[in-house]
């Protein structure tokens, strides 16, 4: 590699160092683990995942995503069960990448994907605000949306033994330096502007804790290797006899894997250079949660905030990625006590912003300008993960697009009108498929013999071959019986190719 390559992949790994070392700990205590884990899966996304991704500008690492089924994990069987998981859900992805069916995991209605998105922008909205006053989410994420009244109470109102309203202080000061750096870093200079705002905003709230000596909550890392790394205790494997865990790993294989997938293909939108090979990507992501379970970490994915750091930083080879591996486990190594003053509260502060990031007004408004379906499918999704968990509510959102899509390519309307010269107008609505041909065939055998029949395509998104050859006999036996048939025939042909068809 060149000299100025290597010095451009060098800077371009220390902004996305300084962008994953407060993310990785903020998620791992969304996620209810010890900020190591999320430490250990940083270095491992950047180590073992960068080095052989797909997609090789994209940065993985711990999850905001992942975030709210992990907790779900730990909750329901311990922090114990958590390694077994996460091997045996880096084993599907391995699998599914020899297999080669990485590409399917982008077939996923966007409205589902976004349905997603916002819903775990919400949990951890609603999850990460009750953390940032230093105080313990209260069980389901409806139940911690509705009851963030009361953290906003705690955190201003000062009662006597508590800290709840200091911590509230070191939060509102993160946000505070989130938004406005974010707000202002367009119109800096490029090597300011380059300054992560995460970071930033941490770095405020550490120095101001640290300055007053306030007696709030901070990040506990462990000093040295051996009390980094955790291996799972082989007891723990029994576990995945349970049919709950063993359905939690292949959710936690899918929900990964789309995750991943969707953003490199988001990444390959930033650059011109290499585009993604979506099975080896696949195929790295599990060999990354493998060596997750195995040493004790996170579930790792390709993270979009990390990967757009690294592109607008000028990356545009897969060192980068791994350097700022290198770079955290530096860190966690011979730094342990700077991390150990990071408050809390500041790492749920940026928490908070990023849930709220998530939920995005524009892809709702775009989503129902372009058709109310899929808004409603967004909708239904989005309820359903805050309303049950991420799992189910994903599920249900799957489910409703499926249904919507069956429907779609089932409904055919069938109007007719009668002219005053005597002559018949018929309408296709929809799709006229096989599972529609017997309404097709009924409606068109009740038709006078002996009057001309004008068949009107314009509302028809789709025909199949049986319809289109049901059709064609009965116009021959209409012709055979005296009558006419008017039909669009070139047009006819053309919809029969699939709903993507438009004339010109």
């Amino acid at each position: 590699m060149k000299s100025k390559t290597f010095a451009r992949e060098l800077l371009a790994s220390i902004v996305v160092f300084l962008v994953a070392l407060p993310l990785c700990m903020g998620i791992a205590i969304a996620s209810g683990a010890p900020p190591a884990m999320g430490l250990v899966s940083g270095i491992i996304g950047g180590l073992v995942v960068g080095s052989l991704a797909g997609s090789p500008l994209q940065v993985s690492g711990p999850a905001a995503g992942l975030a709210v089924i992990v907790f779900d994990i730990i909750q329901q069987h311990g922090l114990i069960a958590l390694p077994p998981v996460v091997l045996l859900a880096g084993l599907i992805q391995v699998a599914a990448g020899m297999m080669r069916i990485g590409q399917w995991f982008r077939a996923v209605a966007p409205a589902v994907i976004y349905g997603m998105l916002a819903g775990i922008g919400v949990l951890i909205f609603a999850s990460q605000f009750h953390v940032m006053v230093d105080d313990a989410p209260v069980g389901s994420g409806l139940m911690n949306l509705i009851t963030i009244p009361q953290s906003i109470l705690k955190g201003v109102t000062p009662v006597e033994g508590t800290a709840h309203h200091l911590a509230a202080g070191i939060g509102m000061l993160t946000l505070i330096v989130l938004v406005v750096w974010n707000g202002i870093r367009p119109k800096l200079p490029t090597a300011l502007g380059t300054l992560p705002a995460p970071l930033l905003a941490v770095g405020a709230a550490t120095a101001a804790a640290a300055a007053f000596a306030l007696p709030i909550q901070y990040v506990i890392v462990p000093e040295g290797v051996d009390t980094l790394i955790s291996f799972p205790e082989l007891s723990a494997f029994s576990l995945l006899l349970q049919p709950s865990v063993l359905g939690a790993a292949l959710a936690l294989a899918c929900i990964a894997s789309a995750e991943s997938l969707l953003c490199a293909s988001a990444v390959d939108k930033l650059h011109s250079g290499v585009r993604t090979d979506f099975d080896r990507e696949l195929l790295a992501q599990g060999v990354g949660n493998m060596a997750a379970g195995i040493f004790g970490g996170l579930p790792v994915t390709g993270v979009i905030v990390r990967s757009t750091a690294n592109v607008e930083a000028g990356s545009t080879t897969r060192v980068s990625a791994v350097l700022h591996g290198i770079w955290l486990l530096i860190m966690v190594l011979a730094l342990p006590s700077i991390l150990a003053l990071i408050p809390v509260a500041s790492l749920a502060a940026v928490l908070v912003y990023i849930g709220w990031k998530l939920v995005k007004p524009d892809v709702m408004r775009q989503l129902w300008e372009r058709s109310r379906a899929q808004f409603a499918i967004y909708a239904i999704t989005v309820t359903a993960i805050v309303g049950t968990n991420l799992l189910e509510g994903l599920l249900i959102g799957l489910a409703v697009s499926v249904l919507h899509l069956a429907w779609t390519f089932s409904y055919l309307e069938v109007t007719t009108e009668t002219r005053l010269t005597g002559e018949i107008d018929i309408t296709l609505h929809g799709a006229a498929t096989f599972v529609r041909l017997p309404a097709l065939a009924n409606a068109l055998e009740a038709l006078p013999n002996n009057v001309e029949v004008h068949i009107h395509l314009e509302s028809l998104r789709y025909i199949d071959h049986a319809c289109l050859e049901l059709i064609s006999d009965w116009e021959r036996q209409r012709e055979i019986s005296g009558g006419k048939l008017v039909m669009e025939w070139e047009t006819m042909e053309h919809r029969s190719k699939g709903p993507n068809w438009k004339a010109a």
